[in-house]
């Protein structure tokens, strides 16, 4: 298999571990855990599987002033990516997670015109604003509160937030994938923001009861671990050394159906006009946004 067939495998990979994820861990929070104790078990977990996996890696020094774009990395990536993600889902509904998450590749567009100087037409401009327009309806007509989703439009406006500190994440962080090792960048990105963000975690995290947890909670937890924080980054990155930010970004885009089903299966969320006409919207502005001239 070609090595481009293999980073969008990688991707798809991500994205569908991803979307899964708005579901699972939302059933454990906040009964088992409060959003900021989650960050702070995906972190440590995180953390130290690509400390150890590193340890039998070839090794690879740092340079000094790549620290400082890990470090910024780290921030949004990391910190601010998760915290939000994740107060979000605790605030609102995994669906309005999956469709909001789609505006990341339209910020990933906007950010690369002002550092990277790409250019920006008239189609995707309109589709920028359209795409907005959607997230907007969404987090102002959506119902204050809802099953186990105690202020939904604050919690679509973290979504928010938390899209856009992943597209910006996945612009910093572009340079060095290609520089460095998968798990030489990952280790030290891990390890910044878990330090960064230890400081709002650290009280929720040591507030769970561990001994008392149900397989219920338990297994959800791990995913979430494993899945949705260690090996999507992992695939994210590896992604990255041959694609695009821009690609890589595009498969959030199937987000919103991953997500959409497999809530709709397991009975978590239910879907309504205001959901679909903004999931539309949404549409429209991606597709318009990623289309050739």
């Amino acid at each position: 298999m070609k090595k481009r067939h293999l980073a969008l495998v990688a991707a798809f990979l991500a994205t569908t571990i991803y979307g899964i994820n708005h579901t699972i861990a939302k059933e454990v929070m906040p009964i088992y855990i409060g959003s900021f104790g989650f960050i702070m078990l995906r972190l440590l977990g995180a953390t130290a599987l690509f400390w150890i996996i590193s340890l039998f890696t070839p090794k690879e020094k740092v340079e000094r002033k790549d620290f400082i774009t890990i470090f910024f990395a780290a921030i949004f990536g990391v910190c601010i990516n998760m915290l939000a993600f994740f107060r979000g889902l605790e605030l609102s509904t995994p669906i309005n997670s999956g469709v909001i998450i789609t505006l990341s590749p339209v910020i990933v567009l906007i950010l690369s015109y002002l550092f990277l100087k790409e250019k920006i037409t008239f189609l995707k401009l309109s589709g920028i604003l359209i795409g907005f327009s959607g997230v907007l309806f969404l987090i102002f007509n959506s119902s204050k509160t809802g099953i186990n989703a105690p202020n939904i439009p604050v919690g679509n406006s973290l979504f928010l937030l938390n899209a856009s500190a992943y597209a910006g994440y996945l612009v910093i962080i572009k340079p060095l994938a290609k520089k460095y090792n998968v798990f030489t960048l990952m280790k030290w990105t891990f390890l910044f923001g878990l330090i960064l963000s230890a400081p709002l975690t650290y009280n929720q995290f040591n507030a769970v009861e561990w001994n008392t947890l149900p397989w219920f909670a338990i297994w959800r937890m791990a995913y979430v671990v494993i899945g949705t924080t260690f090996l999507t980054y992992l695939l994210n990155i590896y992604a990255l050394k041959t694609l695009s930010p821009t690609t890589v970004g595009s498969f959030i885009y199937l987000q919103p159906i991953i997500t959409i089903i497999f809530a709709l299966i397991i009975g978590s969320d239910v879907l309504d006009f205001t959901k679909v006409l903004a999931c539309l919207l949404v549409f429209i502005g991606v597709y318009m946004v990623s289309r050739k001239n």
